[in-house]
């Protein structure tokens, strides 16, 4: 089995990106990549979109984020972690989330951060249980509704899984 790898998103793998489908019942838990990458856009130097390969299949996209301004009541307090998360319906269960989030905070350990954050729709249908068992702990903020949890990076990277990225 090919090891999954990030790529970056170029004109050559754009469409592909686009295109790339979540489970219908998950399309209220997270934006499109469309989206995530105009984000990236309006956000350069602070938006870390790539994509997620197995081989030559496209699984999945992440978009992390670093030292970004989290609130503009503390200027001060700049966070990094995963912004977004989409892997393909047909691919969800066989481990590429947790590959995505290692190689996020892997990127964060490579930056100098000690911890991360990401944000999750509360509910029942929700990445609840994906990011608890990742190790994220709630804070107990919110941020557009959502869930805000943060996870403390050991000082070592994590050699169980290694992260290919171009």
């Amino acid at each position: 089995m090919p090891t999954p790898r990030l790529e970056k998103i170029t004109p050559a793998n754009l469409d592909a990106a686009c295109e790339l489908r979540i489970r219908p019942d998950q399309e209220h838990l997270v934006e499109p990549v469309a989206r995530s990458l105009a984000e990236a856009y309006v956000w350069p130097g602070v938006a870390w979109p790539r994509l997620v390969y197995d081989g030559d299949d496209l699984v999945g996209f992440l978009m992390g984020f670093f030292r970004i301004p989290w609130s503009e009541d503390a200027p001060g307090d700049l966070r990094s972690g995963l912004w977004r998360l989409n892997i393909a319906a047909d691919r969800q269960g066989r481990g590429y989330g947790r590959f995505a989030v290692r190689a996020v905070a892997e990127e964060a350990r490579r930056r100098g951060e000690r911890r991360i954050f990401t944000t999750w729709e509360p509910g029942g249908d929700g990445p609840e249980g994906f990011y608890l068992g990742l190790g994220f702990r709630p804070t107990g903020e919110r941020s557009g509704g959502q869930t805000v949890g943060a996870l403390d990076l050991p000082a070592q990277p994590d050699r169980g899984h290694p992260v290919a990225v171009s």
